[in-house]
């Protein structure tokens, strides 16, 4: 079963991820609430991976 949160997640971040510092507040929460909504359902392997870009993106400077 495809996980639709973990997927929407991914896209959340992406698209933060292309705005090339152009992101404002509201997308960057947008893309952490994703994220976190896709934990409650993934599988351990899709928890590591969200992990992974969520810290990609506080690296970017793009998450506090």
């Amino acid at each position: 079963m495809e996980n639709n949160l973990f997927q929407q997640a991914k896209n959340a971040i992406a698209n933060l991820t292309n705005m090339q510092g152009n992101a404002n507040e509201t997308d960057q929460q947008a893309a952490q609430n994703a994220i976190q909504a896709a934990y409650n359902d993934a599988t351990p392997e899709e928890q590591q991976q969200l992990q992974q870009l969520e810290q990609q993106l506080k690296d970017e400077n793009h998450l506090s």
